[in-house]
């Protein structure tokens, strides 16, 4: 029981410093804030403790591509059709002397000059961009200093630090190159034929020969090439982030003194803390320090309040005490 009482009092030492320095942060602060709990309750022990900030997960919907256009190239139709060329002109024939001739050369257009119509598809590329994953936030931690002994128990110092914001990089398809249609000229196609002139013409009586004809098969266009355009919807798509929903703060809330700590009660604390996978050090129903770090790291696990044996580890722990 004697081992008991030192740690109460250390206890309530610890407890006394915690509460000396949250009035001092508090009153800096908010020069209104009350030095003494609220609401409070006879027979009940309170301390300020820290509580920390909570956040909640927020879904965004962020562009992923933008709309385009899908273009489709139909190309020109032809067909091949039957054409009367002349392969020898019409002549005279001369009866006495007659006529002499000669074969040229000549080039008849087969196929006409067109073009085509060819696309390109769009282009795109894969940027990234960055999003806030943890907004900046402040936060307690222990400093050091100069230390006085009173009574075996020591001053902390605690120090509020800024933690950063913190980020991710999410990946975005952004258009590059719109899709394009571009002309290409088809040139014209010729077949060479040969055909009989007259060189001389026949002398003293004329008789007339008739042309003669050749039938080849020239290319010709039906209908032209054309583009069809469908246009492609934009896609979105959803990402989370973390956002802060209230700060972390100092609070009044109801601890455990000497006023219902028993040995009984500190070997359920030490025992549920080995059970939770938290080393008290010897479970004895002595309240030390190795008691109380693994507290705290149960506490900090938890997003529970930190600074003293809050009925809310308590509960959390599923101890319960009048």
């Amino acid at each position: 029981m004697k081992q008991i009482g030192k740690s109460s009092l250390a206890l309530s030492l610890s407890a006394g410093l915690i509460f000396a320095m949250a009035v001092v942060s508090t009153a800096a602060q908010d020069p209104s804030a009350s030095l003494f709990p609220p609401n409070a309750e006879p027979g009940k022990c309170y301390a300020k403790v820290l509580v920390p900030a909570t956040f909640k997960t927020v879904t965004e919907e962020i562009l992923k591509r933008e709309a385009a256009e899908k273009v489709e190239v139909i190309p020109a139709v032809y067909e091949w059709v039957e054409k009367k060329v002349v392969v020898k002109e019409p002549s005279e024939k001369i009866e006495v002397i007659p006529a002499t001739y000669k074969t040229i050369e000549e080039k008849v257009e087969v196929i006409p000059a067109t073009y085509k119509l060819e696309a390109t598809k769009p282009v795109y590329e894969t940027v990234e961009i960055k999003v806030i994953d943890k907004p900046a936030r402040t936060a307690w931690k222990k400093g050091s200093g100069l230390l006085d002994k009173i009574d075996y128990a020591t001053g902390d110092i605690m120090c509020l630090v800024n933690i950063p914001a913190t980020y991710k990089t999410i990946k975005k398809q952004v258009l590059k190159t719109p899709a394009a249609v571009k002309k290409v000229e088809i040139p014209a196609k010729f077949k060479t034929i040969k055909k009989r002139v007259t060189d001389k013409p026949a002398e003293v009586r004329k008789i007339s020969v008739p042309a003669e004809y050749k039938t080849i098969k020239v290319k010709t266009l039906v209908s032209p090439a054309k583009e069809i355009r469908t246009p492609i919807k934009e896609e979105r798509q959803v990402v989370s982030k973390t956002v802060k929903v209230t700060d972390e703060q100092m609070s009044w809330q109801p601890v455990l003194c000497d006023t219902n700590m028993t040995k009984d009660v500190v070997l359920k604390i030490q025992q549920a803390l080995a059970d939770q996978g938290f080393d008290p050090g010897p479970v004895d129903g002595a309240l030390g320090g190795g008691t109380m770090k693994a507290l705290d790291q149960f506490q900090r696990k938890n997003g529970l309040a930190t600074g003293g044996l809050t009925y809310e580890a308590l509960n959390a722990l599923k101890i319960f005490v009048k």
